[in-house]
């Protein structure tokens, strides 16, 4: 007795040394009582401690307990109850004589982790070793079955129940008719349900459900209404699904309904009313209900604070996001004896890809990389959502690196790379250059489909290889693959890039024609672009016209880009004064005709263009380019003097312009915009900022390696001249992405072939 109360005591005790040491003195008796094995269970269950799981196990060897059957369930419940299925699996598999309950409790753990295929396979070899399913067994195989869409294997469980005269009560009808529903066998699941004599919420609820994913809005709302008493879960339901068929602002509606006449909200409904609020855009709202949850003490719940944090990512409130994902419990932080569910896990991954993706979606691509790389510091799993997201901010930022290492990541830890993972991988390695790369990946994917095809006609377009383009857009359609709406602006653009007017003027007709796609806004700007780089600029105004598109500032912003491509002074004036009466507001349009006066020395009309950009307020983006060596990156503006190289920089650039201007170079001086002395020009040009950026790539790498960079605007005729001839001095290869494409640098030519 007086061991009994000892081990009693120390089961409460949270010291690992007690514990150990209690087991010792344990070891020494020479059997259990009932009490002390009960004892022992319970601090099993309440610890999660797997080496106690392990030393109950073994206790109940030594004392020959594990012969008795109702011991064994016990140690594999605790096993499962505490997530530790492997070691479940093992207690199993030592187990000769296993009846229902040992089955059951095996399958129901696998389940409870979405592992459905286990369970299955377990159910067979159950069937196979001649032991009967109880209720509880045919619930969680049924279960998975609707996890994995078997309709066979449920509809032959169904017939078994049927044959054997199995009671069956309202949760077992449900399992079945969920499984129906899911496997979209709705005929079957109709009959079900108006055959069921009982019906409880869940009933209901199955059956809104599968009206909702069949599209049938009428149908579900109706069977709604007609609910004799409606749960919380009966509104999550029809809100959650009114909101995945397109139906958001329904869905608000009867959202306010429940507030006012509905049942409390629980976690899940919290859940989807942020997801509305998101898909709405309606910031006020997700702060009132952002309170509410605060005011009930839910913001520690791990799936309500991960709605909290997609909510405000999906609004752009990043730093509120922040804050709350800052609160957030992380791996380090537990003990060492700790573990977390698979709930806490999942939420955890959720919350990490949901600021991943959230500061790709709003732009901000560094804290996107930041957070990634926390990610992986706190071992965090990787998904393949979040592998996505942040190829994207590789993608967008130009961060080669680090795309490089998270390609190899993925094939490393065996991810499965599937259409939308190398849609990505393709879309980053064109937008930083790599189009090798992009090739590689691209022949080596499996299944191609439209996506994947579009992500490489795009490619195309963006480094100016549009009869590569227009040879892909073709192959695919013999492949019988229909482009969307997204090929045909790739396609477009590629034409546009490459000055195949007459190419794209065909893709324009059958885009509408044959598809019968409705031209949007990319697709009118590609055509205008089209139009007016090939010098076409009255065709270009018609076309404007034609289409009713004058509304439109993007079309007209291609429109003024052509005209000071082609130095059409009148036609120019015209277009800035339409573009300026729809944005007023727009540098980019008294930019543009500011240089366009200046190019042809109308420099009184180009001081006017400037003044009233200052009496307007309207700001100029000033130029930038950047390089990344060694994972850091430097920026670069004209003139700038703040590097810590600046010195070697600017003298190694003076000293290669004037080899340069030996062997043919000789700087534009007519794009300079101000009305100095041409040796003054020449000193303006000589000092953008993507010749600092080359040159510090210059004498920072070593001849083989491609020297990148990046500028946020349009690289100008005189750095376009000025970096063929340096990589035709130097051997070099200089691979340049401005604000509209690729320029790959080589021997003295240039990819775009001198049309851009």
């Amino acid at each position: 007795m007086r061991w009994t109360c000892l081990n009693t005591r120390s089961f409460s005790s949270t010291t690992f040394f007690k514990q150990t040491h209690l087991f010792s003195l344990l070891s020494l008796t020479i059997n259990t009582t009932k009490f002390e094995f009960h004892g022992i269970q319970s601090y099993c269950y309440h610890s999660t401690n797997k080496s106690a799981i392990g030393l109950l196990h073994a206790k109940a060897i030594k004392s020959g307990s594990f012969q008795n059957l109702s011991v064994v369930n016990h140690i594999l419940s605790l096993s499962v109850k505490s997530q530790y299925l492997d070691y479940a699996q093992k207690a199993f598999d030592e187990i000769p004589d296993r009846d229902v309950r040992t089955w059951t409790i095996l399958m129901s753990g696998y389940a409870r982790i979405g592992a459905s295929r286990m369970v299955l396979d377990l159910f067979r070899e159950m069937q196979i070793g001649g032991v009967l399913p109880n209720q509880y067994t045919l619930s969680s195989v049924l279960r998975c079955c609707s996890g994995v869409c078997d309709l066979r294997t449920g509809k032959g469980i169904h017939g078994w129940i049927l044959r054997n005269g199995i009671n069956l009560d309202v949760v077992l009808e449900n399992s079945i008719l969920d499984v129906y529903v899911k496997c979209g066998a709705f005929d079957y699941a109709k009959k079900l349900f108006e055959l069921m004599v009982e019906k409880d919420a869940v009933s209901w609820n199955i059956m809104v459900g599968a009206y909702l994913h069949v599209g049938d809005m009428e149908k579900s709302l109706n069977m709604f209404r007609s609910l004799p008493y409606k749960e919380v879960s009966s509104w999550n339901t029809i809100i959650d699904g009114l909101m995945q068929n397109g139906y958001e602002r329904t869905g608000l509606e009867l959202l306010y309904e429940m507030v006012k006449n509905g049942p409390a909200f629980n976690k899940v409904t919290f859940s989807i009313a942020l997801v509305l609020v998101s898909s709405l855009y309606i910031m006020e709202l997700g702060r009132q209900i952002h309170g509410r949850i605060l005011r009930l003490g839910l913001q520690k719940d791990g799936f309500v604070r991960t709605s909290l944090i997609d909510m405000y990512c999906k609004c752009g409130k990043m730093e509120k996001a922040s804050m709350i994902f800052r609160k957030m419990p992380l791996n380090g932080v537990r003990t060492q004896n700790s573990k977390i569910t698979f709930d806490e896990s999942m939420t955890e991954i959720v919350s990490w890809s949901s600021m991943v993706a959230g500061y790709v979606r709003n732009g901000e691509y560094e804290e996107a990389m930041k957070t990634f790389i926390s990610m992986v510091w706190e071992q965090v799993e990787v998904d393949k959502f979040t592998t996505t997201s942040i190829v994207s901010a590789c993608a967008n930022a130009g961060n080669l690196e680090l795309g490089r290492q998270i390609h190899a990541y993925v094939l490393k830890v065996g991810h499965t790379v599937d259409v939308h993972l190398s849609s990505s991988f393709i879309d980053m390695y064109a937008k930083c250059g790599c189009w090798d790369d992009a090739w590689t990946t691209f022949k080596q994917t499996a299944n191609l489909n439209v996506v994947l095809w579009t992500s490489m006609i795009t490619g195309c377009a963006l480094h100016g290889q549009g009869r590569q383009a227009v040879c892909l857009f073709e192959q695919m359609m013999c492949e019988g693959i229909k482009p969307n709406e997204v090929t045909f602006v790739g396609v477009l653009t590629a034409c546009s890039h490459a000055g195949l007017l007459e190419e794209g003027c065909k893709f324009f007709r059958l885009m509408k024609e044959v598809y019968g796609i409705k031209p949007g806004f990319e697709h009118f700007t590609c055509m205008v672009d089209l139009y007016g780089r090939a010098g076409h600029l009255d065709k270009a105004k018609d076309f404007i016209h034609e289409n009713g598109i004058s509304q439109l500032s993007g079309v007209w912003r291609s429109f003024l880009s052509s005209c000071r491509l082609h130095k059409n002074i009148e036609m120019g004036k015209w277009v800035s004064e339409t573009l300026l009466q729809l944005e007023p507001l727009d540098a980019g349009t008294y930019i543009l005709l500011s240089n366009m006066c200046a190019t042809s020395d109308s420099w009184e009309e180009a001081a006017k263009v400037r003044s009233l950009m200052q009496k307007r307020r309207v700001n100029k983006v000033p130029g930038q380019s950047w390089i990344q060596l060694k994972s850091q990156v430097h920026t670069f503006v004209m003139g700038d003097r703040s590097h810590p190289q600046d010195k070697e920089i600017y003298s190694y650039l003076d000293e290669l312009i004037g080899t340069l201007k030996g062997i043919g170079y000789s700087s534009d001086v007519k794009l300079v915009t101000q009305d100095v002395e041409e040796e003054q020009r020449e000193v303006l040009l000589g000092y953008h900022s993507e010749k600092l950026a080359i040159v510090y790539g210059i004498i920072s790498t070593t001849s083989e390696i491609p020297i990148r960079i990046m500028k946020n605007l349009r690289v100008c005729t005189d750095c376009h001249s000025f970096i063929k001839y340096t990589s035709q001095l130097l051997h070099r290869e200089i691979i340049v992405r401005d604000i509209h494409r690729f320029h790959h640098f080589k021997n003295g030519q240039c990819s775009c072939g001198d049309y851009w």
